[in-house]
């Protein structure tokens, strides 16, 4: 055998042997990279404790914000910025179990949402309400509607500003009905189901008379959910409620004329209230926020680093999550 050909030998058994590491090591990176960015995803939803105002540790006043849409669309490295369940979730555990917590300040800037979300949040408020036996004020930012009515209602005190939009008391479920347009372009559907209701609300077809009375009575056991909260939050009659339950919106003044709000005021304001009112002068007042993270740093753009199309991994996520009709407790267009 010649030189060249012991040569060509050895560089094809370095080449392959060289291809099999870098494979190996390829999928060793990728399978403890991709457990590296859940432990960062996970590591996003921590939060340290910032103080607004100074004062004595044994008496607390925690502010808590809830700010978008309520809607629980997981825990993600990738997810992307605004209300995040989990962490508002976890924030009102933390004060139920903390016992130098001696009020909350709820601020509420949403259209509302998801009906399980909401009603998550509600059981948390009045478990604190119940177990801890502290107030809860809210202060309704520019919106505070439908789910946002929803969590603030059992509050001892809800202030306005005069421009808050409010109300949307109701429930709805939406679904997109194509049927017309896709029997204009010749398209047709081929269904196969265990069934006669297996896929209502499907946009390929016309509702049926009865799947739409099964739906409406899905509806109002929500709906009548919905008022027997305010009725006992507010401390009206079901039938002052349902005056103003109707899916209407209105603002600060209306909604304190209608009962479903107490006075005017700004953040500043409600947080003296509660002080005042429970005497809280000396009280420290902190907030909740979240903790610089690999996450918050680099964002959804770290995955670009590595040849992934984060954003379009995480539309598609949002799509194939949320694109059944939901029951929300939400006002305007989803």
């Amino acid at each position: 055998m010649t030189i060249k050909r012991w040569i060509a030998i050895i560089v094809a058994a370095v080449l392959i042997f060289i291809s099999v590491g870098v494979n190996s090591l390829s999928y060793i990176f990728t399978r403890d990279l991709n457990g590296f960015l859940e432990q960062m995803g996970a590591a996003n939803n921590a939060y340290s404790e910032k103080v607004i105002e100074q004062g004595r540790s044994r008496d607390r006043i925690a502010v808590l914000k809830l700010d978008g849409v309520i809607q629980d669309v997981g825990s993600s490295l990738f997810a992307s910025g605004g209300y995040n369940h989990q962490f508002f979730m976890s924030q009102l555990n933390d004060v139920l179990n903390d016992q130098s917590v001696k009020g909350v300040v709820l601020s509420v800037n949403t259209p509302g949402g998801g009906v399980v979300e909401s009603s998550d949040i509600y059981d948390s408020i009045r478990a604190i309400q119940i177990e801890r036996e502290i107030p809860i004020y809210v202060a309704m930012g520019g919106m505070a509607a439908s789910g946002g009515y929803y969590v603030s209602a059992p509050a001892e005190k809800i202030f306005v500003h005069p421009e808050t939009i409010t109300g949307s008391i109701g429930v709805i479920m939406e679904s997109v009905n194509y049927a017309k347009l896709a029997e204009k372009y010749g398209i047709d559907f081929n269904t196969i189901k265990t069934g006669p209701y297996k896929d209502i609300m499907s946009g390929s077809r016309e509702m049926t008379k009865e799947e739409h009375n099964m739906l409406q009575e899905m509806i109002n056991d929500s709906y009548e959910r919905f008022v027997d909260i305010v009725v006992e939050g507010r401390n009206m009659s079901p039938e002052a409620v349902k005056k103003v339950a109707d899916g209407r919106i209105m603002n600060g003044r209306q909604a304190i004329e209608s009962g479903l709000a107490d006075e005017v005021g700004k953040m500043g304001d409600v947080i003296d209230a509660l002080k005042a009112d429970y005497k809280l002068e000396n009280a420290t007042v902190f907030e909740y926020a979240p903790m610089d993270s690999f996450a918050s740093i680099f964002g959804v753009n770290v995955g670009n680093l590595f040849g992934r199309n984060v954003e379009s991994e995480l539309i598609g996520k949002l799509l194939s999550d949320y694109d059944a009709p939901r029951m929300m407790y939400l006002y305007g267009e989803k």
